[in-house]
């Protein structure tokens, strides 16, 4: 997989939430992780807040309303931060 680590997702209807963890298949929170996926979505102009006991999930929730092309582009923002994040850790452990 090309992207970070998620630990965990669960959500209901419109409000979903993913966790990023150290490792995949693990469950050690990354709330490190989160901010630099934070800072990488705001990047690509997406505003993100982290959640949570740990500061490793993200939730999103979207408004009911939602042009299906800005879903679209929120998803693919999302997308291309966690890639981009994979990358960035593959390159500093190296």
């Amino acid at each position: 997989d090309d992207t970070a680590p998620i630990g965990d997702v669960r959500g209901l209807g419109a409000m979903v939430a993913f966790e990023l963890v150290r490792e995949r298949g693990g469950h050690e929170p990354a709330p490190e992780m989160v901010a630099a996926f934070t800072a990488k979505a705001l990047e690509h102009g997406l505003i993100i807040l982290a959640c949570g006991y740990w500061g490793n999930t993200i939730r999103l929730l979207a408004p009911l309303t939602i042009p299906d092309e800005h879903l679209e582009e929120g998803l693919d923002i999302i997308e291309q931060s966690l890639v981009d994040l994979a990358a960035a850790g593959q390159r500093k452990a190296s």
